[in-house]
């Protein structure tokens, strides 16, 4: 949603950080593997219960997962393998992150809270992409309509929601639960959203 909505500012803080780091000589590729390292390291902090340590590494990750894009763009060294690449780092940061918050201790809430790291993962890191990507894989629907695909719960709101979890564990370890449930029953939402979506787009043609 955050994405499609502010696509324009997005892609203008994108350029200015590929003009800034492209004098760097490092490839948009390997910018995007090095995403990985901050990310090995913030779930080495939350194994060993240093939240804000752990907080400041992702972010770091988080900051070289923009950087990449904005210097393929700069360089025109735009790939479908950097694209993909890109996807697929992106999900191993994201696991190590609710792994990391799993191993951290999150507080129990109606159920345990393994249970709300799994759901939060399968619907979160898994279905809302698969959603689309499936869609565009079978041919149900159009390019165009892929592009215009909603979602409530994309990765950017996802990731913010468990970073404010993360900020509001400092005044109550349970905080951070109730924003993972939160992540967790709109991400359901999302995935519900875009099937509906495709198979309604489907069902006119």
């Amino acid at each position: 949603m955050l994405k499609s909505n502010f696509s324009s500012f997005t892609d203008r803080v994108s350029i200015k950080l590929g003009i800034f780091f492209s004098r760097i000589p490092i490839s948009p590729n390997a910018w995007t593997v090095l995403a990985i390292v901050p990310a090995l390291i913030g779930f080495y902090f939350l194994v060993n219960k240093e939240m804000l340590y752990a907080i400041v590494a992702f972010v770091i990750s988080g900051v070289i997962d923009g950087i990449d894009g904005g210097v393929a763009r700069v360089t025109g060294r735009v790939t479908a393998l950097g694209a993909y690449l890109d996807g697929i780092v992106d999900r191993f940061v994201e696991a190590l992150l609710l792994f990391g918050l799993l191993f951290y201790g999150l507080v129990e809430y109606f159920l345990p809270a393994y249970v709300w790291v799994a759901l939060l993962l399968f619907f979160g890191t898994v279905m809302t992409s698969y959603t689309r990507a499936y869609a565009d894989h079978r041919k149900a629907i159009g390019e165009e309509d892929i592009r215009k695909m909603p979602g409530l719960l994309e990765r950017p709101e996802r990731l913010i929601l468990i970073f404010l979890g993360m900020v509001a564990s400092f005044y109550h370890p349970v905080y951070l639960t109730h924003f993972m449930i939160a992540a967790t029953l709109l991400s359901v939402v999302t995935v519900l959203q875009r099937i509906f979506y495709v198979y309604s787009k489907a069902a006119r043609s």
